[in-house]
């Protein structure tokens, strides 16, 4: 999770494969009204956000219900989106990215074709809300390559899963 340019997709996408589970991005689960809404560089509120969320949601429960387990790479900027995705998948595992505010803006805009103009970045840095202690999950900076990330969020989930087995 995170905000956009802060590395979550391509983390997301190497943790799933070292882990061996299916990966999503929840950017690919918008509902096009999102989409031209981001692209005319309006930020979405939480009413747009809704729909977007279930649909993330539910990609979570079924892997959870399969057995498989999963990945997505899901801004979750705020609490309340964090507690409805924890709701449809208790047992997920949050990992934030954080980085400058300056390399982000360098990394939104070397994007060329994604519908998340570097202009929404702040009104994202203004929403997002950080993981609270009670929340499960790990905060890294964005000086970590996504192999290190993964890595890292690897060594992260096998504490959580020895302090669940002890």
């Amino acid at each position: 999770m995170g905000v956009s340019g802060s590395g979550k997709s391509s983390t997301a996408r190497l943790l799933a494969l070292r882990l061996g589970v299916p990966f999503a991005d929840a950017d690919d689960m918008h509902p096009r009204a999102n989409i031209v809404k981001m692209r005319s560089g309006r930020p979405l509120d939480d009413t747009d956000r809704e729909p977007w969320l279930a649909e993330v949601g539910h990609w979570l429960r079924d892997r959870a219900a399969d057995g498989t387990g999963g990945v997505v790479a899901c801004s979750a900027l705020k609490r309340r989106y964090r507690d409805s995705l924890r709701a449809a998948a208790p047992r997920i595992y949050f990992l934030l990215l954080t980085a400058d505010r300056d390399e982000l803006l360098a990394r939104t805009a070397q994007r060329g074709e994604h519908f998340m103009p570097a202009s929404l970045l702040d009104s994202q840095l203004a929403a997002l809300e950080l993981l609270e202690p009670d929340e499960p999950g790990t905060v890294l900076h964005g000086t970590h390559g996504p192999g290190q990330a993964a890595d890292l969020a690897i060594s992260s989930l096998d504490e959580v899963i020895a302090g669940e087995q002890d």
